[in-house]
């Protein structure tokens, strides 16, 4: 199995907290598909043909923004070259570019996934974040969605915001849940050196919550989302059984990928499967279209004992965890004596669950996650 990840990089406007890449003029459209189409056409007769293509990820930046035919002509130039075996394709939409005509015209070029970028339905947060859209929009969307036939579509929800109580957050969740949704995405908002959110912070106009407020905010998300059959499976990820996202969790369970456009990164295990590299474009749209991509940038090799790290690290946010049995015969990685010793410490504080040799964290465990990643794997 294998993914393909394309990045789109166009919005109308930058929101406070992102740092993506993504630029804010969109006459260069036309000029991106076409030097994109190349990109793609550009692993013909290359070694990344011989796994079957299983998901197909348009990211951003917004790809909404694009028109219904110019996807169509991305799709096209992914199916003249690569074997697909399709289960999964998603699209990130924002409430503002949806439209009947819309959905319905991307649903017919194969598009079965909608990734919906909600964040809040309160208008005052919205204007906060600096979204391009409002109330209206992001409610009119996901009914739009429903009708529309996306049976499986997934919802952003950002938490953790300044001045965001947890009345107004229970009152999100509660219209969210009314469109049960299969699959939501929560976000405690992180502050990010270089956008407009950070700027404020490091200028004293805003003061982020309390961790406390934070880890409430979480625990409401949980529990309102798991009363409506919507069950965690990742650090910021909530789903239906059956409804987990298959192109994301491809990332985590190390499978390959391969990126397109600015920005976007690849992975891919080398042939004798003991080692693998990763690679990304440059943040550069204007490169981009120079050909740019012709060039595997920054390109990381990474040995066993990297790759047996990097996969613990995905791993342990993902409630399935990883067996012993895996890092053995895959990475040829074996816990040390410390490691172990952190472990089982961190079991008896029901921080981790040990089953059948599969170690995973607890709901408490997540909570921390990357605290107890970063000591386990320095252990």
């Amino acid at each position: 199995m294998s993914g393909i990840y394309l990045h789109i990089p166009f919005c109308k406007q930058a929101c406070s907290y992102c740092d993506f890449y993504f630029v804010t003029r969109q006459h260069q459209q036309g000029e991106f598909v076409h030097a994109l189409v190349d990109e793609i056409q550009s692993k013909k007769d290359s070694r990344f043909l011989h796994d079957p293509i299983n998901t197909i990820y348009f990211g951003g930046g917004t790809p909404s923004l694009l028109s219904a035919r110019q996807i169509e002509t991305i799709l096209k130039a992914i199916d003249e070259v690569f074997e697909l075996d399709l289960k999964e394709v998603t699209i990130e939409l924002n409430p503002d570019d949806v439209s009947r005509e819309y959905l319905s015209d991307i649903r017919a070029l194969g598009i079965n996934r909608a990734s919906m970028g909600v964040q809040t339905f309160d208008e005052e947060l919205l204007k906060f974040m600096h979204r391009a859209h409002n109330q209206e929009e992001a409610l009119n969307s996901l009914k739009l969605l429903s009708e529309n036939g996306f049976n499986t579509f997934t919802v952003d929800l950002i938490y953790g915001n300044p001045a965001q109580s947890a009345e107004m957050l229970k009152r999100d969740l509660e219209i969210l849940t009314s469109f049960n949704p299969p699959h939501v995405s929560a976000y405690s908002l992180t502050i990010e050196d270089g956008t407009r959110l950070g700027k404020q912070v490091d200028l004293g106009r805003i003061a982020p919550p309390e961790d406390d407020e934070v880890a409430r905010h979480f625990d409401l998300v949980y529990s309102s989302l798991e009363t409506s059959g919507i069950l965690q499976y990742e650090v910021s990820n909530f789903a239906k059984p059956g409804s987990e996202a298959m192109h994301n969790s491809a990332y985590w369970e190390h499978k390959n990928y391969l990126g397109f456009g600015p920005a976007a990164h690849s992975f891919w295990w080398d042939e004798d499967q003991q080692s693998a590299k990763r690679w990304n474009n440059k943040r550069d749209l204007k490169s981009y279209l120079e050909g740019d991509w012709k060039l595997e940038n920054d390109v990381d090799q990474l040995n066993l004992s990297q790759l047996a790290e990097e996969r613990i690290m995905l791993a342990l946010r993902t409630k399935a965890g990883i067996s012993n049995e895996e890092l053995l015969s895959r990475y040829e990685f074996k816990f040390s004596e410390k490691q172990r010793a952190y472990l089982e410490e961190k079991k008896k504080q029901q921080m981790v669950e040990v089953n059948n040799n599969t170690i995973s964290l607890t709901k408490e465990g997540l909570k921390i996650a990357d605290l107890i990643l970063l000591d386990l794997v320095t252990a």
